[in-house]
């Protein structure tokens, strides 16, 4: 198993909440941390108050707004120039079901429902694209923080352009993660690459949960220590292909489990992103 201190990790949505906290406890540990962020300001200052909390110089700090697909594409581009080795990938970067975002039905930049594009497709892109660079650092993972609120992709209306609710396009978003992440472990040599989805928590004390609900449930601890465990420990070193309730594997929604049904979103999601599929040669 790797040293904690020859491991680095980009953690996507890390200027507050469960990614800021996520990347705080890599940093502790001694991890080289990557920090992505929309606000330069805002992701300078939490990169500054980490280096002095940890006594760790090695954070960087990377910028794009993941409603741009062509944003995700430069993410991914400047990682590669700026890290020989990337060991962990932490797709957080996300928005709710409603505050302080819009719960009406929104647009991305390339015209994609909002929720579906932000939670899913730019992780999917981010992943594609960063997938050299995690084969070459092998053993890698990637983490997709999910929800345990999914909702099932309609294909015939994966935009929600007829029955929309804030609710059930997070749920549709976060099942997609999860569903395409199986399909992508699927693809992948687990002593190269594992990719492991979860859901980190119920309604922890984050920025969107406050906005939204006004209370919590669970600590952001418990979100931070599940997330960091998939993401470093020893024990999970050729787990792939799973779906974890915090620290335990639990099963995801049926839909994620239909070989069809995640043919028929891998497919989608490459149609609709553009983007060249460097799994198929490794395709079952």
């Amino acid at each position: 198993m790797r040293p904690i201190d020859q491991t680095t990790v980009l953690v996507t949505g890390a200027s507050d909440g469960l990614g800021r906290g996520v990347a705080e406890r890599l940093a502790d540990y001694g991890a080289t941390v990557h920090l992505h962020g929309r606000d330069p300001d805002k992701l300078e200052l939490v990169a500054k108050q980490i280096r002095h909390n940890s006594n760790n110089d090695r954070v960087r700090t990377h910028i794009a707004d993941l409603a741009s697909l062509d944003q995700v594409r430069a993410l991914a581009e400047e990682i590669e120039h700026s890290t020989e080795r990337l060991h962990a990938l932490v797709n957080n970067a996300g928005i709710g079901s409603g505050k302080p975002d819009l719960t009406t039905r929104q647009q991305s930049r390339d015209g994609y429902e909002l929720r579906f594009a932000v939670n899913y497709l730019a992780g999917f892109v981010l992943t594609l694209r960063l997938l050299p660079l995690l084969r070459r650092s092998a053993r890698a993972r990637v983490v997709n923080v999910a929800s345990i609120g999914q909702s099932p992709t309609d294909f015939d209306d994966p935009m929600l352009e007829r029955s929309y609710s804030g609710s059930r396009a997070y749920g549709q978003s976060k099942l997609a993660q999860i569903t395409s992440g199986f399909e992508l472990a699927d693809r992948l040599r687990a002593e190269e690459v594992t990719v492991n989805s979860l859901h980190p928590g119920t309604l922890m004390p984050t920025k969107i949960v406050l906005e939204q609900i006004g209370r919590s449930v669970d600590s952001l601890e418990t979100g931070i220590e599940a997330v960091v465990r998939l993401a470093v420990a020893p024990e999970l070193e050729n787990v792939s292909g799973r779906f974890f309730d915090r620290q335990t594997e639990a099963r995801a929604d049926d839909q994620a489990y239909d070989r069809d049904a995640r043919r028929r979103l891998w497919e989608l999601s490459l149609e609709l992103t553009g983007e060249p599929d460097p799994t198929r040669a490794h395709a079952p």
